[in-house]
């Protein structure tokens, strides 16, 4: 009776153990895999941060040249400035390269917006030659927090930016 009795103490600590393993191992995968989020400067209707799970910053050139949330993306520098309007938000993307931050004319440019009630929406950026920069009306004008992810192809190869305003 004893030997039964301190079987199921041992028994069932071994499986608190093993409970409590998998209980921590499956928080710290949730929390890696969380965006990491990076400075970036922001218009006064623009209080979130840029973030980026595709990018890091770096000190000397993350600084916005046009007043928006800025990422640095390897050797790109992606700018994001959102503009309310009466119909919408105008939306201007700056992708630039180099230490010069050079304008890159010929990429394509998409907008994945999650508006504020959750739905998606995709919108192609157009190049505007005279301000260097690509840009798009987001119709609407639906109070909230809208995620944005910019993804530019820049032949063949990818650069992504995370961003965030509020309206």
């Amino acid at each position: 009776m004893k030997s039964l009795k301190s079987g199921l103490i041992v028994l069932s600590s071994v499986g608190l153990l093993f409970l409590g393993a998998c209980t921590k191992e499956t928080t710290t995968s949730n929390q890696s895999s969380s965006p990491t989020a990076s400075p970036a400067a922001s218009k006064p209707e623009s209080s979130s941060p840029a973030t980026s799970t595709e990018t890091s910053a770096k000190s000397d050139h993350s600084k916005s040249s046009k007043g928006g949330q800025v990422v640095e993306s390897g050797a790109y520098h992606l700018e994001f400035v959102p503009e309310k309007e009466d119909n919408g938000t105008h939306l201007d993307f700056y992708l630039q390269k180099g230490d010069n931050h050079e304008a890159i004319p010929n990429a394509k440019v998409t907008a994945q917006i999650q508006l504020p009630d959750g739905t998606q929406k995709t919108l192609d950026l157009k190049y505007d030659a005279e301000g260097k920069h690509y840009t798009v009306l987001l119709p609407g004008t639906a109070p909230g927090q809208y995620q944005v992810k910019m993804s530019a192809d820049v032949n063949a190869e990818k650069v992504n930016g995370r961003f965030s305003f509020n309206k």
